[in-house]
């Protein structure tokens, strides 16, 4: 049964239009507390909530009738445990997690709200070591890279090109390798290369300086070919693929968070290149692998990922952190795209 303090309604941030978030995101200080829980489910008091990029760009991009719209907005959160339904978690249990865009438009919850009720597989208990603040944006963005080297098959002793170090993926996919014994060479902007040495790359490219990615690795190849390339950026230019033979070893793996584009002229060019990358082999002659990455709730990479961060291992990265009143400004923040660490909103803490 519910506890008697916990209120009917709740303050949240809602997507309300399709647009930019000035335009399609509002303050609602009346939208409902769901108490009535399934079995499976705990709700959560939410104590701070981390944006991500993909929150911004479906909004800008998706209409209102398949973002089934007025909905809750992000993924991230973290917060305390108020009522459950579940045996592995109680009363009191410090937690963080995520959701996924589709169970959010069916169930209308989201992460930029007072509390939040979740199915148990979607949370963790917060690592030991962190804070609310820190704890709130290490689930999507760490276990879409944990997933991603997961699925690459990386291995201790092999070498993880990233494109994108400084960006969540990035920066988690570069401390993760280096827990596995990988070799890590990161891409990011040089006024990050600081940041994305200190989180273990061992040797970084500027894109600003070298012009197109792909042609600057075709004309200065590696000695030994990359194993894994990860695209953490979320290009929708198939190039980094289409000209990695060489660069990308002949068994190795491309895999991308998956592509975001923007709606014009070169996106549908862009859309066509990418049916290059399922052609057969003998077509190719290049037997890389194309992977895109869609990050999943698993219990046991869960308890691994929190292990590593508990261990020292993997850190939280945190850019910035707003008040709850505040959230416009943190999606400028985020939409700048210089933030290197998760943009963090505070909501009880």
């Amino acid at each position: 049964m519910s506890s008697p303090a916990i209120p009917d309604t709740q303050k949240a941030w809602v997507e309300v239009t399709k647009g930019k978030p000035e335009q399609g995101v509002r303050l609602k200080t009346d939208w409902p507390v769901t108490k009535s829980l399934e079995d499976g489910d705990v709700l959560v008091k939410i104590q701070a909530a981390a944006l991500n990029p993909a929150g911004y760009k479906m909004l800008g991009m998706v209409p209102d009738f398949l973002a089934k719209r007025p909905v809750v907005a992000e993924f991230d959160f973290a917060g305390v445990v108020v009522d459950t339904k579940d045996s592995d978690y109680q009363v009191g249990d410090e937690v963080c997690g995520f959701t996924l865009f589709p169970w959010r438009l069916k169930k209308k919850e989201g992460a930029l709200a007072e509390y939040i009720r979740v199915p148990a597989k979607f949370i963790i208990k917060r690592p030991s070591n962190l804070s609310p603040i820190e704890g709130s944006g290490i689930c999507l963005a760490g276990m879409t890279a944990f997933q991603a080297l997961d699925e690459a098959k990386l291995e201790e002793g092999q070498t993880l090109f990233v494109n994108g170090g400084s960006t969540a993926v990035g920066s988690f996919a570069i401390q993760l390798a280096k827990a596995r014994g990988a070799k890590v060479v990161a891409v990011a902007s040089g006024k990050n290369e600081k940041y994305v040495r200190d989180l273990g790359a061992d040797e970084f490219i500027d894109y600003t300086q070298v012009g197109p990615l792909h042609k600057h690795l075709v004309k200065n190849p590696p000695s030994d070919k990359y194993n894994v390339i990860l695209e953490a950026v979320g290009l929708f230019d198939p190039s980094l693929y289409t000209f990695s033979k060489a660069y990308l070893a002949p068994n190795g793996v491309y895999i991308s968070v998956g592509p975001q584009p923007k709606l014009k002229w070169k996106t549908i060019w862009d859309g066509l290149r990418l049916t290059t990358m399922y052609l057969p082999s003998f077509l190719t002659g290049f037997k890389a692998t194309f992977k895109v990455t869609w990050v999943e709730h698993d219990k046991e990479r869960f308890a691994q990922f929190r292990q590593l961060i508990e261990e020292g291992k993997v850190k939280p990265l945190i850019d910035s952190v707003f008040s709850f009143e505040d959230v416009l400004k943190a999606y400028e923040r985020l939409i700048t795209q210089r933030a290197t660490g998760k943009v963090v909103v505070k909501v009880s803490v």
